[in-house]
């Protein structure tokens, strides 16, 4: 599934640095605004202890985990929404993406340019949350100028859209973002997709500190932290600087430095499975001696959807799905004593495919 994360932010608050630790792709970092013209796309493995658990039960030739998209889109800064810093352009790149990791500056650093001049992350945050704003809101008035028209001809359904519309842009007009406005039915949550506003998107605050800050944090992820939940977001904190180096070590050196700091894997791979979160994925297993292998599905997706998920045939000619937890699979440690627990299940058609199952599809096509 081709969903993507944009890494958004202003410039110099690690954006590109995240993204080369997180995908080590050839996205420059640099100490000077706009250094990442166009947007780098990076495909990052999702990290997930199940699958090596599953696979050293059933042991299979290869392991395949499933992964998730990154994009890191050149910094934004206030005027964006009427192009300043090529922001017309940067925004239309963070519309392209499903969620957005807002990376804060939350260090303190004279060597390291600010493109405000000091360090402020609540008003860092407003700029960005601003910018999207006003984009959303120039988008919207363009939209409602032509419902408007049709909508004095008569047209039922250009009058209940422009109602919606009308509803999302005086929220905008208070300044909170088109999220916080809740379709009422579906005619309204498809108009809310076809609008593709920017403040629709879930986001996730990505505080990046300083190494010596890493363990309990400072005043500046705290005023992010507060300001998040009166959003009703998330955050998370990293050091982008460490995670960076981390990523250029081999895997046993990595074990090996992590256990020098005191913690158990990179702080990576819990923004890798935060930002999985929220997207709203879960995962899905198959499992044999040729293979074991994650399956990224949308939460709530049912048996014949996420069979298509590995092929278009799977779905048309769903049968039924044969399954089990892979919780069961590790409290008794083989797929015939699953079976003979009474574990093994048959499902069918509506059968709501959940986080760490394992599946094996039957079909005819």
């Amino acid at each position: 599934m081709a969903l993507q994360c944009g890494i958004v932010g202003l410039p110099n608050v690690g954006k590109s640095t995240l993204f080369k630790a997180l995908t080590n792709a050839p996205a420059e970092a640099a100490n000077y605004p706009f250094c990442t013209i166009d947007p780098n796309v990076g495909v990052v493995q999702v990290p997930d202890e199940r699958l090596e658990q599953i696979s050293s039960l059933i042991k299979p030739k290869t392991t395949i985990p499933t992964a998730m998209e990154f994009v890191d889109i050149a910094g934004l800064v206030a005027g964006a929404s009427k192009g300043e810093g090529l922001g017309n352009q940067f925004l239309g790149n963070i519309r392209q993406v499903d969620a957005i990791l807002h990376v804060v500056r939350c260090f303190e650093d004279e060597n390291v340019i600010h493109v405000e001049g000091s360090v402020d992350p609540v008003r860092d945050m407003d700029v960005i949350n601003t910018e999207l704003m006003l984009s959303d809101m120039e988008s919207l008035n363009k939209r409602l100028s032509k419902l408007e028209k049709v909508a004095k001809s008569g047209d039922k359904k250009a009058k209940t859209d422009l109602e919606f519309s009308q509803k999302i842009l005086k929220a905008l007009d208070e300044g909170l973002p088109a999220r916080t406005v809740k379709p009422e039915n579906e005619d309204e949550e498809k108009l809310l997709k076809d609008m593709h506003l920017l403040t629709t998107k879930a986001v996730l605050y990505v505080c990046n500190v300083a190494e010596e800050d890493l363990a309990s944090g400072n005043d500046f992820v705290q005023q992010v932290q507060t300001r998040a939940t009166e959003e009703g977001n998330q955050t998370i904190m990293i050091c982008g600087t460490l995670e960076a180096e981390i990523a250029q070590l081999e895997l046993e050196e990595q074990k090996e430095y992590l256990e020098s700091l005191g913690v158990s894997e990179p702080g990576l791979h819990r923004l890798i499975r935060a930002a999985y979160k929220l997207l709203g994925l879960a995962t899905y297993f198959t499992a044999g001696e040729k293979e074991v292998r994650a399956w990224t599905i949308k939460n709530g997706m049912k048996a014949p959807e996420a069979a298509g998920v590995i092929h278009s045939d799977f779905e048309k000619g769903f049968i039924r799905a044969e399954t089990y937890h892979c919780n069961d699979l590790f409290e008794l440690k083989s797929e015939a004593a699953i079976k003979e627990a009474g574990k093994y299940r048959s499902e069918g058609k509506e059968y709501l495919v959940q986080d760490g199952d394992v599946m094996l599809f039957r079909f005819n096509v």
